[in-house]
């Protein structure tokens, strides 16, 4: 402070410790680490460590300073994981695997959309992680499976309670209850709090899932209704999630139904909000309240879950539903504008009987990473989707999966099961074809027209060597088939470059209408394999099932198809 007001530099400065700091310039100090004294063998170190050095100001730095996140947010993801509470080879939360993605998404659009942000078009895409897993796992679950799991291989038996069992939960009546109403409360919670964080947002909302998640997201997106209204305006999310914000206590809620004289009676039987939803009316009968104050209390918790749109079971009814209410199979082969109570999924075999919340918000689009939704549709009993069918609030749908991928299964063969084509290819996202691909197209081109070239050469030595002689009397007639035979010789080329014509229109067939699921676009979307995963498909199986949080080829997908909604596109169209 001395060296700046009386503008002394260049002066030592030595603290008790034997340090040594020496202020240059308002720019530069340097410290020096003290001299280590004597050993006790009496050796004293020939050398003293290099000097800090300290600069104000960011010139000629080595370090490269990121930027930081543009503020302007024009979309929101939510993202959903799948089995288990690691998300990759590395055992990193679903938190951090959103990370990934967040930041190869922040990179894509610096190299891909650098027009439109450096006309301030855009901005950035957020991406919030939706945890299920700790919710599930804290209900106690854990430790009744831990009573009757064996002793022996003890490792792998937890890793399957931790993770595997996770399906099985899903198909469960009472853990499906608990896994659905998590996600879609959680959504909700944190689509409240962002807005809450950022006023200024009015960009859309898409929702992503990954393995086991995506099947969680693909049965709530299918039991929405379409009567939702305005019911995403911002103005109107308080009341319609109450459990955020200025949540009222119990007291307070008691206070507004005019029953406060009864808070003391919750209070010495240690009942709390949570706990007042599980009440019935025998369990308040029991507490000594009145017939009037228990269906006050009663009707108003039951307001409270239909207004938050999420319908919990009750003791009575873990299940959360009755088997005679689920629709028939021919709804979900339907279109959307069909009849339904919308509660339940629209197959009515083999689907777990539960009650759907409502989203407090219409999704865009619906990503599927390396998604099983394909296999549990058939499991359950599904042949085939009506393609006139559509999610009742979402208009996308893209299911991405990688070609190695043994938990992903196709979508399109359900709507199209008498069509037998491949799913479309995602570009790289450099451009064109990775190098094995576009060798293995061009060695399987030459092969093709090695073969038609053969097969033209064989047809015209046949013919020649099973015509029969001429007599000498015919050989005016010889010589004129001799001039003949060039030009039929000649149309045999025509006939192989016919049959390669024919195969380039095969590849350049008209795209197939795939059902309404994805707004008459295609669903399927395959990853390109690198070339190193192309030696051996089952070394990299499971590899495969977890790449898609650093995959640039995924990511840049789900932006292109996110800013095409707002008219915003590549800076270069990818081929």
């Amino acid at each position: 402070m001395l060296a700046v007001t009386l503008d002394e530099w260049k002066k030592k400065l030595e603290s008790p410790n034997r340090e040594v700091i020496i202020l240059h310039n308002p720019k530069l100090m340097v410290h020096y680490q003290p001299i280590a004294g004597s050993d006790e063998w009496g050796s004293t170190p020939t050398e003293q460590g290099r000097p800090r050095t300290v600069k104000r100001g960011v010139e000629n730095i080595s370090v490269d300073i990121h930027c930081g996140e543009p503020l302007q947010i024009d979309h929101l993801v939510f993202v959903v994981h799948g089995i288990g509470p690691a998300c990759d080879l590395r055992f990193r939360s679903i938190v951090q695997c959103v990370n990934d993605f967040r930041s190869v998404s922040l990179n894509l659009l610096q190299t891909h959309f650098k027009k439109a942000q450096e006309n301030q078009q855009i901005g950035r895409v957020e991406f919030l992680p939706v945890n299920w897993h700790s919710p599930l796992h804290s209900t106690g679950v854990d430790v009744d499976l831990q009573r009757i799991t064996l002793p022996s291989i003890n490792r792998l038996r937890h890793f399957t309670n931790d993770t595997i069992l996770d399906v099985f939960f899903y198909n469960s009546p009472t853990y499906c209850q608990t896994i659905v109403d998590t996600v879609a409360s959680e959504m909700n919670r944190l689509y409240v709090l962002f807005l809450q964080r950022n006023p200024d947002f009015k960009g859309g909302v898409s929702i992503a899932g990954h393995s086991l998640g995506s099947l969680i997201l693909f049965d709530i997106l299918t039991n929405q209704k379409d009567s939702l209204g305005d019911v995403d305006s911002k103005k109107d999310l308080p009341s319609i999630f109450m459990d955020q914000g200025d949540t009222p206590t119990l007291e307070e809620d008691l206070k507004k139904l005019q029953l406060s004289e009864f808070f003391s009676v919750f209070e010495k039987e240690k009942v709390d909000k949570e706990a007042l939803a599980l009440c019935t009316d025998k369990d308040l009968q029991e507490m000594g309240i009145p017939l009037g104050p228990r269906k006050k209390i009663l009707n108003y918790l039951r307001t409270r879950k239909n207004s938050m749109g999420i319908n919990r079971p009750t003791p009575q009814s873990p299940a959360g539903a009755n088997m005679s209410n689920i629709p028939k199979e021919s709804e979900f082969c339907s279109s959307t504008n069909g009849t339904g109570n919308g509660e339940h999924l629209d197959v009515g075999i083999g689907q777990v009987p539960v009650k759907y919340p409502r989203l407090i918000y219409k999704p865009e689009i619906f990503f599927a990473f390396g998604s099983p939704i394909g296999m549990f549709l058939t499991v359950r009993g599904l042949k085939r989707i009506d393609p006139n069918y559509k999610f009742p609030t979402c208009k996308g749908f893209f299911n991405i999966y990688h070609p190695f991928d043994p938990v992903a299964y196709r979508i399109e063969p359900m709507v199209v099961p008498g069509v037998e084509f491949e799913p479309m290819l995602i570009p790289h996202h450099k451009g064109r074809k990775r190098m094995h691909l576009e060798l293995r197209e061009g060695l399987t081109r030459m092969s093709m027209d090695l073969k038609n070239n053969l097969l033209g050469s064989l047809r015209m030595a046949w013919k020649s060597f099973t015509r029969a002689p001429y007599p000498a009397l015919q050989a005016s007639e010889t010589a004129e088939e001799t001039e003949a035979e060039p030009e039929s010789s000649s149309e045999k080329p025509s006939d192989v470059s016919t049959e390669e014509n024919l195969v380039a229109v095969k590849q350049e067939a008209p795209p197939i209408h795939v059902g309404m699921l994805n707004g008459g676009q295609r669903i399927d979307y395959v990853l390109q394999e690198k070339p190193i995963e192309s030696f051996n498909e089952y070394l990299f199986a499971l590899q495969s099932h977890l790449c898609y949080w650093e995959s640039e080829d995924t990511v840049l997908l789900v932006l292109k198809e996110i800013y095409q909604t707002q008219g915003i596109f590549l800076d270069q169209p990818l081929q």
